[in-house]
């Protein structure tokens, strides 16, 4: 009873500990994000430390703790991430602190840091990630890919002396002879087109993947294809549908164009109701002038379900370059790897790789037509969708 008391007296008398909780301005959805918690230990002996942080709902985890000591007089600081997968509203509760002394008969309980709200966007790590990787000479790395230019569809940028590796079908040879050195015209990508994210928000986008819809990851794909089409000096603009046509972003290239954008896709929702792809057609034949790049980000099962939107692809296609972009299912190309046993995993590997041959075929229906199309595992969506943009400049196919 005694040490109780002494334990007591320890504890309650002095200060004790001070904490806080360093959040981010927003979360980063999809990606890992750092929490910092800063630890004062202001008593006169190591204490051991029990910290239990109220994680947002989103999260549905009571029991997440962290057990550390302190020593006297001493200062730490602790950093846990969380990684977000639904855009919305974050909001932390109590930072409680559970500390003991070296009796460890007793604890006392320190709150801290109630009622932090915290937004979750669109991925802007991953924004940043690529937006190096787009414009480095480590792209390979990450499976972005150099694409050989061909023809001379770009815009005439100046006159410069030839070096080592300039293309030899570019020699200016009136400007050769005049300074009786070897002169090359430069060329740049041309400008100022318009490049349109295209989101369908129907009930195909809202199968799951490592814990993200098809919805989000399309979403964060745009966010970081709006970025490089605007470093590449192009317009970039969105907009999404699923019974009408919303969430209007006009391609400009504007200063707060991307501030326009992230805002824009952070705010965007949906009830995954049926895609109206008419809608999506006249939309586009009365708002869209100029022949642009559209991104359609949508998702096909099987042939039958491309040949009911078909007709509206088509339409589309005549009077801009149309990218139909879907995904692989990457769960039953896992099945297939796996052993047959019995007839019924044999059943169900045939049923798996019937469909991902149909995946392929949808592939070979839209090229066809002359429409491009990117067949891809999710996580793999924003490289390809980049390096299809990239494609499409450097062949001026646009």
């Amino acid at each position: 009873m005694c040490l109780v008391v002494v334990d007591f007296i320890l504890l309650f008398k002095q200060k004790g500990m001070t904490a806080s909780r360093l959040l981010p301005e927003k979360l980063s959805n999809g990606d890992d994000n750092p929490i910092e918690i800063s630890l004062q230990n202001n008593y006169n002996f190591t204490s051991t430390l029990k910290l239990i942080d109220e994680l947002p709902f989103q999260y549905q985890k009571r029991d997440f703790e962290i057990d550390t000591t302190l020593k006297k007089q001493a200062s730490k600081k602790i950093t846990y991430t969380l990684r977000p997968l639904e855009r919305g509203e974050y909001f932390f509760g109590n930072l409680n602190l559970y500390a003991s002394s070296p009796i460890n008969l007793i604890s006392r309980r320190f709150q801290f840091g109630k009622d932090a709200m915290v937004p979750n966007y669109p991925s802007f790590l991953q924004l940043k990630k690529y937006m190096l990787l787009a414009f480095s000479n480590k792209i390979f790395e990450y499976g972005l890919k150099k694409i050989r230019r061909i023809g001379h569809t770009m815009e005439f940028e100046q006159i410069k002396d030839y070096v080592q590796g300039d293309d030899l079908r570019n020699i200016n040879w009136k400007a050769t002879a005049k300074s009786n050195r070897l002169m090359v015209n430069q060329y740049q990508d041309e400008r100022s087109q318009p490049v349109y994210s295209v989101i369908d928000k129907g009930r195909v986008m809202k199968m799951p993947f490592e814990g993200l819809s098809l919805l989000d990851y399309a979403i964060n794909a745009s966010l970081v294809i709006s970025n490089v089409a605007l470093k590449k000096q192009d317009k970039a603009g969105l907009f999404s549908f699923s019974r009408k046509v919303e969430n209007r972003v006009v391609a400009e290239r504007r200063p707060s164009q991307m501030n326009t954008i992230l805002e824009t896709l952070y705010n965007l929702d949906t009830d995954f109701v049926e895609s109206d792809f008419s809608r999506l057609y006249v939309d586009v034949k009365r708002n869209l002038n100029q022949r642009s790049l559209l991104l359609l980000y949508t998702n096909f099962e099987t042939l039958d379900a491309l040949y009911r939107q078909l007709p509206y692809l088509k339409a589309i296609a005549k009077n801009h370059l149309l990218v139909v972009i879907f995904f692989e299912n990457t769960e039953l190309q896992k099945l297939t790897k796996t052993t047959a046993i019995n007839t019924y995993d044999i059943f169900e590997k045939t049923i798996a790789e019937k469909f991902i041959y149909e995946k392929k075929l949808i592939v070979n229906e839209l090229q066809k037509h002359g429409i491009q199309s990117i067949l891809t595992a999710p996580e793999h969506l924003t490289i390809n969708t980049i390096n299809k943009y990239l494609e499409i400049k450097a062949r001026g196919l646009l």
